[in-house]
């Protein structure tokens, strides 16, 4: 009960909070301030979030596939990087002022030359979903590399250790803490960047649709799509934190301990 407490209590600041957001957002469409069709009420894009629920669905298995491979590919690709430059001090120097300058390009920027290049498909949705996750997981696991503690490296040398198994029991667990706080940054990316390229042209996805809606002035079906997508956003994020917990077995009983 003692353990149960502490978290119970640490979730009431955020419901207090998104509740107070709620009243005031309700309040500001009754009293007129901004008129309705621009600010529809919490009640009417609940409303339209239930109504238009199939067809929402319809569109979010788009965006859901495009937003998984790009971080499936992104995951990929950032771990090669990653390892390649730890291990090489030079591809380090190489590559890192220019991963730099791939953040500093906007998103949607990027998003009309890769429509350009690749067509309406799924195909530049993916590239663009790549293209945002790279980073973050590549930052994170190359900081956890880097990080690991030197003597544990010695220690495994004069063990007889290759490099593969310094690798593999060293330097990559203390890398996993890193690489899924890189991956929560990632994966609240990944719908938002699939999103965004579908702004620019497509057949299906969210973005499709809120291009839709939006010029039909139908602004309780975009906040719903809004509110839909933040959903899927804080479920991924969820995804995540199962995956470390079962990825890093010993964190969760050193929290154990501490709160004991």
């Amino acid at each position: 009960m003692k353990r149960k407490l502490p978290n119970i209590t640490s979730k009431i600041p955020p419901v207090v909070a998104m509740a107070a957001i709620l009243l005031l957002w309700e309040l500001v469409s009754i009293s007129g301030l901004v008129p309705s069709y621009m600010l529809p009420s919490p009640v009417a894009v609940c409303k339209a979030l239930i109504g238009d629920l199939p067809t929402i669905l319809f569109h979010a298995k788009f965006t859901l596939l495009e937003s998984f491979y790009g971080l499936l590919i992104g995951i990929a690709l950032a771990f090669i990087f990653a390892t390649v430059m730890d291990r090489f001090r030079v591809m380090d120097q190489a590559f890192y002022p220019i991963m730099i300058i791939t953040q500093t390009i906007p998103t949607i920027a990027i998003a009309p030359i890769l429509v350009l290049w690749m067509g309406f498909g799924m195909a530049p949705k993916i590239t663009l979903v790549v293209i945002t996750t790279f980073f973050p997981i590549t930052i994170g696991l190359l900081d956890g590399y880097k990080s690991v503690d030197p003597d544990a490296i010695r220690l495994m040398k004069a063990m007889g250790a290759g490099r593969m198994q310094i690798f593999r029991h060293v330097k990559f667990p203390s890398a996993l803490p890193q690489f899924f706080s890189g991956l929560k940054i990632s994966a609240s990316y990944a719908v938002v960047g699939a999103v965004v390229s579908e702004w620019l042209g497509g057949f299906n996805g969210l973005g499709v649709y809120m291009t839709r809606v939006k010029k039909a002035y139908a602004f309780d079906k975009m906040f719903a799509v809004i509110i839909f997508i933040v959903i899927i956003s804080l479920l991924l994020l969820f995804i995540v934190n199962v995956a470390s917990r079962i990825a890093m077995p010993w964190l969760q009983v050193e929290k154990e301990k501490n709160h004991e």
